[in-house]
């Protein structure tokens, strides 16, 4: 058996592969090619559910007989995956007379292409070749796969390209708890527009070239208005550069997230959403709070600190889970609010200073009493107030 040495990337878009044999091999190597653009036909007596499931959809075109050496006319590649040896030596013997390059799934050895093992993330494509040994070439596969998808090996392009946004909710915290594909996308990246609540340790893992631009609230820096940040991601697209705007939390829970994306698409630019965790839910989960729990809460109510006019009539009739977000200040205000509308003064309180990190903290008390707590420990933001009978459970599930 010859050892493969030369790799190479094919167009398949609108060309014709042919793939010989019904089976779950073939399902497996049709579909490949399916999901490449390729023309595919399938030359089988009978096909296996997954190939017959393309064929009734019309992404590929069966041929519902024994394999006929015209059966290579007008294609530019075969497979020939049969499971009989003189069905796939004839194919391969038809394609080598026509010049085709043939993938025998029965025996590498007697094939004139091979399949790699594959990973692909985003529009990067790694083929790995092992002489031979499949399961070798699979592990490799897997490791560079897992490589990609969390950022760790270098993405970014180095080619002008198109522009683009990218809006990564970075989660509660913990730069561990962003997704491995808001991982990739910081990989990506050409221009970082990063709040002060995101997961900032990823900064550090950035090429330096990438430039990082401050966007977050402080109460003793300069902030960014919501005009000024959308005009700095429109601005830096349109210069060609791949943005990512990284936020903490979920970009479209209380994050603004959707004023980005209109002021994207407004302006013509390609722009992406990547959820995150949002901490209203992740915070009081790492302090052993579940926002919903059966027989105590059904639901759950989210609320910015920052709307200036609730309806605290309602809120205070829920029987579910009120969560505030950045709520410390107005905490005094809000806990009257509540109690003047007839909310029990008994009811469960936490508030979770930084969720998710090594200096996480959790206050409780009761209605009445969390304002005087949380001043008397001196509770500050970034901070998750739970209130609620869920509460109550942070001492016994924490």
């Amino acid at each position: 058996m010859s050892t493969p040495r030369h790799p190479l990337l094919l167009d398949l878009a609108g060309r014709r592969v042919v793939v010989v044999g019904g089976g779950p091999v073939a399902a497996r190597r049709a579909a490949r090619l399916v999901e490449d653009g390729a023309d595919v036909v399938v030359v089988a007596p009978a096909l296996c559910e997954d190939l017959a499931e393309l064929a009734s959809a019309g992404r590929v075109t069966w041929r519902a007989r024994d394999y006929l050496a015209t059966d290579l006319d007008a294609a530019w590649l075969v497979h020939t995956a049969t499971g009989d040896r003189a069905v796939d030596d004839a194919v391969a013997a038809d394609a080598d007379a026509a010049r085709l390059w043939c993938v025998r799934a029965d025996d590498a050895g007697a094939s004139s292409a091979w399949t790699p093992a594959v990973a692909r993330s985003g529009d990067v494509t790694v083929a790995v070749g092992t002489g031979g040994d499949p399961r070798r070439a699979v592990a490799l596969r897997n490791a560079i796969s897992l490589l990609l998808d969390t950022g760790r090996l270098p993405l970014r392009h180095h080619r002008p390209a198109t522009g683009r946004v990218t809006l990564v909710g970075g989660g509660p915290g913990d730069p561990g708890l962003i997704t491995t594909r808001g991982r990739r996308a910081l990989a990506e990246a050409d221009v970082v527009v990063v709040d002060r609540l995101a997961p900032r340790a990823l900064l550090a893992e950035l090429d330096p070239a990438v430039e990082i631009i401050e966007a977050g609230k402080s109460p003793h820096a300069h902030t960014l208005t919501q005009t000024e940040i959308n005009a700095v991601l429109v601005e830096r697209a349109q210069a060609g550069h791949r943005v990512v705007r990284l936020k903490g939390g979920d970009s479209f829970v209380l994050g603004r997230g959707g004023e980005e994306v209109l002021a994207c698409l407004s302006a013509g630019v390609p722009v992406e959403v990547v959820p995150g965790v949002t901490s209203a839910l992740a915070v009081p989960a790492a302090a052993g709070i579940p926002v919903t729990h059966r027989g105590m809460a059904r639901q759950v109510t989210i609320l910015s600190a920052h709307d200036t006019a609730p309806d605290w009539a309602t809120l205070a009739r829920l029987d579910g889970t009120l969560v505030l977000l950045m709520g410390v200040a107005q905490l005094p205000s809000h806990t009257r609010a509540l109690l003047a509308h007839g909310k029990d003064p008994g009811t469960p309180v936490a508030i979770i200073e930084n969720g998710t990190l090594p200096a996480q903290r959790t206050t409780v008390g009761t209605l009445a009493d969390i304002a005087d707590r949380a001043r008397e420990g001196g509770v500050g933001n970034p901070a998750v107030v739970v209130i609620g009978d869920v509460a109550a459970l942070a001492d016994v599930l924490a």
